[in-house]
């Protein structure tokens, strides 16, 4: 088997490294998701508790 070969994946090249490249894209989604979610709560609860601390003054 060649590298050529390989990557051809006897004639299901396209189908099968689509399938690769959304797998990819899916399974980083699932990991930046979250992490891009946890930022965005967290700076939203720290911009709440310095309205808080001012409106307490």
């Amino acid at each position: 088997m060649t590298v050529a070969e390989f990557f051809h994946m006897g004639g299901y090249a396209f189908y099968v490294w689509t399938s690769y490249g959304l797998t990819l894209i899916i399974l980083l989604a699932n990991i930046l998701a979250p992490l891009r979610q946890r930022r965005k709560i967290l700076a939203d609860l720290a911009r709440r508790e310095r309205r808080a601390r001012s409106m307490s003054q």
